[in-house]
């Protein structure tokens, strides 16, 4: 009787653990977690959000440091190869930084879009809004701040209009180089991400 209860208990476990979805967080050095440890990195406090919930995710933090959209589309088939439920996609900042055309930049994220939706049909995708510094010209910083509300409208897809919005410009939640979130930076910016991923979840 026991080594029944044991195998029964064992297949649960087995079977709940091959349902367990997933979730992308695909981005930059801003998901990635730089200049702090990865597991005090807003995806990571996500995961501890998903636990504490009871809900049956799996976090993945597909950041990468210096990553621009270009790079990202050439990146997005590599990182697909992995059944992914649910993406939040958090990328442009580096594009805006270097003053690439947003043109192009609206482009490779909207591939990025394609090709996911084109793999899994049923994944859900959030758009991450970033900003740029006005010193790039009024003109650019307003290009910039409609391309993510432009993305999620023509996809009909949920927008997170800026992740940094509560913490950028303060000294207590980012690091000196007032581009990256501190450790307390980060779980403000996944209390508001948290905010949108929740209702879908």
């Amino acid at each position: 009787m026991k080594q029944l209860l044991f195998l029964f208990l064992l297949v649960t476990a087995s079977v709940s653990a091959q349902e367990k979805k997933t979730i992308l967080f695909f981005g930059d050095s801003i998901t990635a977690g730089y200049g702090i440890d990865q597991s005090r990195a807003f995806p990571a406090v996500i995961q501890e959000k998903i636990d504490s919930a009871g809900l049956n995710y799996t976090v993945i933090n597909g950041g990468l440091s210096g990553e621009t959209s270009a790079g990202g589309l050439r990146r997005i088939d590599w990182v697909l190869q992995r059944k992914v439920d649910i993406m939040i996609l958090e990328l442009g900042g580096n594009d805006g930084l270097r003053g690439i055309d947003l043109s192009s930049t609206k482009d490779n994220l909207q591939k990025i879009i394609d090709k996911a939706k084109a793999r899994y049909p049923e994944m859900k995708i959030i758009i991450a809004g970033m900003q740029v510094p006005p010193n790039l010209g009024v003109e650019y910083t307003k290009e910039f701040m409609d391309l993510y509300p432009s993305l999620a409208v023509e996809n009909d897809l949920p927008l997170i209009p800026t992740i940094l919005n509560k913490v950028g410009g303060y000294d207590e939640y980012m690091q000196a180089d007032q581009i990256h979130p501190n450790a307390k930076g980060h779980r403000i910016v996944a209390d508001v991400i948290w905010e949108k991923l929740e209702t879908i979840l």
